[in-house]
């Protein structure tokens, strides 16, 4: 027998056969959808308006912040859960007034977002329905306990305070909305209330 037949036959010999894991005990990890809902109150549409231009520099939107877990404020839209049968209108302007103080009615929508993540070995799917929402009253307070400040932020300046990505995309689009609605508010008489 040759050195090759006997390294064949002692790893046939020494060979276990593989276990393949049996289709019933594969565990598949739990998959959710949750559904969510906010956007931005703006303040002083019409103000902004001066003639043909307006000054987005003029016009607010309110911003939560939160600290992450090195210890850094990150802004983002106000934002949460779509309770069952709620409408997600709803569900925006009084997730809005739950984390700012400030009520807000949606007169438009802003767009949607959905991400995947892991919290406590559920997958979960998480969609966002954004709007805007025009100031009705309020003062800002950051009495909510997940957020740690909350502010009024001027439009010209909202791209580069948001954190994540995807709300920039959304801020872009506000960007490029913000001076049509604001002619409009303008031409129909209204303001800001004070």
């Amino acid at each position: 027998m040759t050195k090759h037949e006997q390294g064949s036959r002692r790893r046939r010999r020494g060979r276990r056969p593989e276990r393949r894991p049996q289709r019933n005990s594969i565990t598949r990890m739990t998959t959710r959808d949750e559904t969510s809902a906010g956007g931005l109150v703006v303040s002083g549409l019409a103000e902004a308006v001066d003639g043909d231009n307006v000054d987005l520099s003029r016009i607010y939107v309110a911003l939560i912040g939160r600290l992450d877990r090195r210890g850094r404020l990150l802004w983002s839209m106000p934002k949460g859960h779509v309770e069952n049968g709620e409408d997600k209108h709803v569900t925006a302007e009084r997730e809005v007034w739950e984390e700012t103080g400030i009520h807000g009615k949606v007169f438009a929508d802003l767009g949607m977002i959905d991400y995947w993540f892991v919290s406590d070995g559920v997958r979960i799917h998480k969609t966002v329905h954004h709007h805007l929402l025009r100031f009705v009253d309020g003062i800002l307070n950051d009495e909510d306990p997940e957020v740690t400040e909350v502010s009024w932020v001027p439009v010209s300046e909202l791209i580069e305070h948001l954190a994540y990505a995807d709300e920039r995309k959304l801020a872009r689009i506000a960007h490029d909305l913000l001076p049509d609605l604001a002619r409009k508010e303008a031409a129909a008489g209204k303001a800001t209330p004070r």
